[in-house]
């Protein structure tokens, strides 16, 4: 069965563009458009579509706050965010509203698709460059990041990781960076997840730069258990 897709966008010609590429999919299929984030809300309320695609700047109702309405009223919908620019203010709010990754509107046909098919995954889909731009505009400031008691929780081996992901290195380049296995990697992130409460893996790149375990300017912290 095709993954059911709403598409959200206040620009008109956008929305023809993203259903003329999903629509093209065998293993997609568009179930509605809205053309603000109020109807994106109520459509989606009434289709409880697969993946929302969800413009982060529309009238009446911004991306963000449909996004984390969206998230409340059909919990099981996965949402991707779309914006026009890769440093936008919004975009990160819409990660921590409960959205599952973010796409730029000029982004080719073949990269929105594997977009899609990441959120529908379960997948956290966001360009790791794009994740470091927006966490060194946001999370940096004249103070020092305020520690979090869990970050004792993680053992030095997992601290190492969580700054890796934070630097947006796959589980590949993690493995090769630190001489382990993928499968080991994948073992370490998801006892990380687990212990800090984490939900996916933008949470935990957003949790390591508001601790201090990853610095903005591509560098990590370097790990130390306290104790």
């Amino acid at each position: 069965m095709a993954a059911r897709v709403l598409i959200c966008d206040d620009q008109e010609l956008m929305r023809v563009g993203l259903r003329m590429v999903v629509d093209s999919q065998p293993d997609l299929t568009v179930v509605g458009e809205a053309a603000d984030g109020a109807a994106a809300v109520s459509l989606a309320e009434r289709t409880s579509p697969d993946v929302v695609l969800l413009d982060v700047r529309m009238p009446a109702l911004d991306g963000v706050t449909a996004a984390a309405r969206i998230a409340a009223a059909v919990p099981g919908t996965r949402l991707l965010m779309i914006t026009a620019f890769d440093l936008d203010e919004y975009a990160y709010a819409a990660l921590r509203a409960g959205a599952h990754g973010f796409v730029l509107k000029d982004a080719p046909a073949a990269e929105l698709l594997v977009a899609i098919r990441g959120v529908l995954r379960g997948n956290a889909m966001v360009a790791p460059s794009v994740t470091r731009r927006l966490l060194e505009r946001y999370l940096t400031g004249p103070a020092a990041p305020e520690p979090d008691p869990r970050c004792d929780l993680l053992t030095e081996r997992e601290r190492e990781v969580l700054g890796l992901v934070a630097l947006g290195l796959s589980n590949a380049e993690i493995a090769g960076r630190l001489f382990l296995g993928e499968t080991t990697v994948k073992t370490h992130i998801g006892r990380i997840l687990t212990k800090l409460r984490l939900r996916d893996r933008i949470g935990a790149v957003v949790f390591a730069y508001e601790s201090g375990l990853a610095r903005p300017g591509g560098q990590a912290a370097p790990t130390k258990v306290r104790g």
